[in-house]
């Protein structure tokens, strides 16, 4: 190797915020697998990430035990500094919102089927995140909101699960509790069981829109319910209005979703919970911790 051919190399290994990040999560949780959930990545890129830092600070900052890893003297003595360059450039990113009398865009993506008090909490707690920033909000099927973050049109979105992620992060599964919206008459109890629900079809939203979720429903509806079949509908203001013209039975996880002639009952022992999770990219990402920012999201999410 040449001397030029050296100084290329070593001019390819740049201290990044990311390295900054695992440094100190590793220091902090003292385990890669925790490490790794704080910084939002899996384990492999995190332990290449401090490879990567180890052979730019010429130093061994780790000492690896069973289960768990501990500073070095020289990661302790180089971990003020992590912290400091981590804490200057947080306050860059502030600093460059401060100036942008616009502030940064969040765009948030949302599932038709969440419901409207949900959708607005993750809103606001999203612009709330980063101050002075804007809110822009889509709605869009499952499957097109996955493409939407995937491609960058999109900061995050809250869709169904199961769904492919297609290499997205994603964050915890949360269940919201389901209502049935039936004809008025047609069931009297006011907490019902799926076997219950006999005669009329179930409205449900085309499958194409959310396949693996749209399956698993149909599944435990089948398991629960062996007669009376679905109705596919475009939305659930069509489910609705079937509802009440008496012809199909609606399942929402909608608390305010009603009509006239629409009677509203839990469902006994929630077997059709609404499965929601939040998905982001990796690497376009605006928030500096996003899997912290991202449990913040969730319980928006599901305190509305």
């Amino acid at each position: 190797m040449t001397r030029r051919d050296g100084v290329a190399a070593i001019s390819t290994v740049m201290l990044t915020e990311r390295h900054l990040q695992i440094f100190i999560a590793l220091a902090e949780e003292q385990h890669f697998g925790d490490a790794a959930r704080v910084v939002g990545i899996t384990q492999p890129p995190l332990s290449q990430g401090l490879r990567r830092l180890e052979a730019l600070v010429g130093a061994k900052l780790f000492e690896r035990g069973a289960g768990r890893v501990e500073l070095t003297p020289a990661g302790a003595a180089l971990l003020p500094y992590a912290r400091r360059a981590l804490t200057s450039i947080e306050e860059l990113h502030q600093a460059a919102v401060d100036r942008d009398p616009e502030g940064p865009e969040i765009r948030l993506g949302l599932a038709p089927e969440v419901p409207p008090s949900a959708g607005a909490a993750v809103a606001a707690a999203s612009g709330a995140v980063i101050p002075g920033s804007r809110v822009t909000v889509v709605t869009a099927s499952t499957s097109s909101l996955i493409n939407q973050v995937n491609t960058g049109r999109l900061t995050l979105a809250a869709v169904l699960h199961p769904v492919v992620l297609d290499g997205l992060e994603a964050g915890p599964v949360s269940l919201l509790p389901t209502w049935v919206l039936a004809p008025a008459g047609f069931v009297d109890d006011e907490v019902v069981g799926l076997r219950q629900l006999k005669g009329l079809p179930v409205a449900i939203r085309p499958r194409t829109e959310a396949p693996a979720a749209r399956d698993l429903f149909l599944d435990t509806l089948a398991l629960h319910r062996p007669t009376g079949g679905t109705v596919v509908v475009t939305d659930e203001r069509a489910g609705l209005a079937m509802a009440a013209a008496g012809q199909a039975i609606v399942v929402t996880a909608d608390p305010a979703l009603t009509a006239p002639g629409v009677t509203r009952h839990r469902l006994a022992d929630d077997p059709l919970p609404l499965r929601l999770r939040l998905v982001w990219s990796r690497t376009r990402t605006p928030f500096l911790r996003p899997n912290d920012v991202m449990a913040q999201l969730t319980e928006a999410l599901v305190a509305s």
